[in-house]
């Protein structure tokens, strides 16, 4: 398993999945990435709205894959786009140098990661075209059950 963030910039870190009770899906992704923007971002919140605290979440900003920042000029653009645009209802960790992304295995951005209750690696997906969303949605539902109601 790879290692796990320790670094959160927006709401309360979260533990490694090994100490997860329910399901969750960890989401890797970048600011200037226009498809974790325009459809990632948009689809955990889905997810966070239909399953609420049934499903552990948690995002991760890395640099793999694009542009490496200073942590003082990425942090307080996470900080704007978690707290004033996205208005995120999950915490954002920050993967400076892509070092954590590469020890998950992941592809580029965004790259989905599902866990089992108790830390089980289910899936991982990378992408945020509609395949990997309907994957997604599906293994959610075997997973935390039937979505609420909007």
């Amino acid at each position: 398993m790879g290692d796990w963030p320790t670094d959160f910039v927006w709401m309360d870190p979260v533990p490694p999945p090994e100490q997860w009770e329910k399901p969750g899906i960890v989401m890797f992704f970048n600011l200037e990435c226009p498809g974790c923007i325009a459809r990632g971002i948009p689809f955990l919140k889905q997810l966070v709205r239909e399953y609420g605290d049934r499903l552990q979440v948690l995002t991760v900003h890395t640099a793999y894959g694009h542009k490496r920042f200073e942590r003082d000029e990425v942090v307080p653009q996470l900080e704007y786009f978690a707290r004033d645009y996205a208005k995120l209802p999950f915490p954002v960790a920050l993967d400076l140098t892509g070092e954590l992304a590469r020890s998950w295995g992941v592809e580029g951005t965004p790259h989905w990661l599902v866990f089992a209750p108790g830390g089980e690696l289910l899936r991982s997906i990378y992408g945020s075209q509609d395949n990997a969303r309907m994957r997604l949605e599906y293994l959610m539902e075997e997973l935390a059950g039937e979505p609420a109601g909007d």
